[in-house]
């Protein structure tokens, strides 16, 4: 089962960036903290490049041996396929806002409102992947399903780690967000420099 873990370690890192804009855009609207306009563009890239294009399709790799095995949690699995299609609307929405707010400042509102939307609906869908479905992954699954997965799930991790140069570099990304990020929640606040 080390492919739910994996994805539960991913849920984290996810939950911690978006953690991470939430507080920030609660100091910047209290005047505590000055936007880093470089820093929330980098968080919001995060959350599309890794959550929606690495994250999502490991998943629904887990999710098709689910549906192999059994019909329980069917309309969950559908509801779940749907969120990930629907996944390039949400962010680009998102993505939308923070171009909006990086023109002009007085756009603030409406990026927090977007990110907001955004954060709330995240944080529900790992809910219903980690209270439903990951539970009847673990019912329904063999364990020749789990050593089938945690290759696949190794293999992909190891084509995608970004240690080749080919691929972003994930988890050094994530360093240096918490780099950035204001305490508590990181170690800054420092500029975001690409």
């Amino acid at each position: 089962m080390e492919a739910l873990r994996i994805i539960s370690d991913e849920h984290q890192s996810l939950a911690g960036i978006l953690h991470a804009v939430r507080f920030m855009l609660k100091e910047v609207a209290a005047g505590r903290l000055e936007p880093d306009l470089k820093l929330f563009k980098a968080m919001v890239h995060y959350l599309e490049a890794y959550a929606e294009l690495r994250h999502h399709p490991k998943e629904d790799v887990l999710f098709k041996y689910l549906e192999q095995r059994t019909a329980e949690g069917k309309e969950v699995l559908e509801k779940l396929a749907v969120q990930h299609r629907e996944a390039p609307q949400r962010i680009a929405a998102l993505e939308q806002a923070l171009a909006a707010f990086t023109a002009d400042p007085s756009a603030f509102a409406g990026f927090a409102l977007a990110f907001e939307r955004y954060a709330d609906f995240y944080r529900n869908h790992i809910l219903i992947e980690e209270d439903i479905a990951f539970p009847l992954l673990r019912q329904h699954l063999s364990d020749a399903d789990w050593e089938t997965v945690d290759r696949e799930f190794r293999a992909e991790m190891q084509a995608n780690s970004g240690k080749d140069g080919k691929h972003e570099d994930f988890s050094a990304l994530f360093s240096k967000l918490v780099e950035c990020a204001p305490a508590p929640l990181g170690f800054g606040p420092r500029p975001f420099n690409d």
